[in-house]
């Protein structure tokens, strides 16, 4: 009979891998830090898994290590300039509306963004909307116009 009919059985369904953004990876120190941090952890993951014989968990592991990797060996770190006069990478923005509310936003790699905490991914449409401009531009956002109030250049702490 032939191999070619006959299923091999791993015991593990085989994971697709995480797809890796084509997008020039940009990161801040903080998220080089994260990264880092997430390559750490699954490398513990997968010994863990290892010595207790667990193939699902080696699975999960291994391709979250693999993701992990791949994004640290494109990582390209970008500091913030210490002073500018346009919004690029890095920098945190605060926002107002017309109505007084204020709304901030640090622009940051695709892995560290945290919409909820507010850090926006660079290829975001806001973040794209924002760089190059600064204080006193307005900007038409989806919730309406807003006008950039305040730029911080300074790296945000880990």
């Amino acid at each position: 009979m032939s191999r070619a009919f006959v299923k091999e059985d791993s015991g593990a369904e085989a994971l697709p891998e995480r797809p890796v953004s084509a997008n020039r990876n940009l990161v801040t120190r903080r998220g080089l830090a994260l990264i880092e941090a997430e390559i750490a952890r699954h490398r513990e993951a997968l010994a863990a898994a290892g010595a207790g014989a667990e193939r699902d968990a080696a699975a999960r592991a291994s391709r979250e290590l693999r993701y992990w990797s791949a994004r640290r060996s494109s990582a390209e770190p970008v500091d913030p300039p210490a002073r500018g006069e346009a919004i690029t990478f890095g920098m945190a923005v605060t926002l107002e509306d017309e109505h007084g509310r204020r709304r901030s936003f640090r622009i940051v790699g695709e892995d560290e963004a945290e919409p909820k905490e507010g850090r926006i991914a660079w290829v975001s449409p806001v973040a794209r909307a924002l760089v190059g401009k600064w204080i006193g531009d307005e900007i038409a956002l989806p919730a309406g116009t807003m006008e950039i109030v305040a730029v911080d250049p300074a790296p945000e702490a880990y």
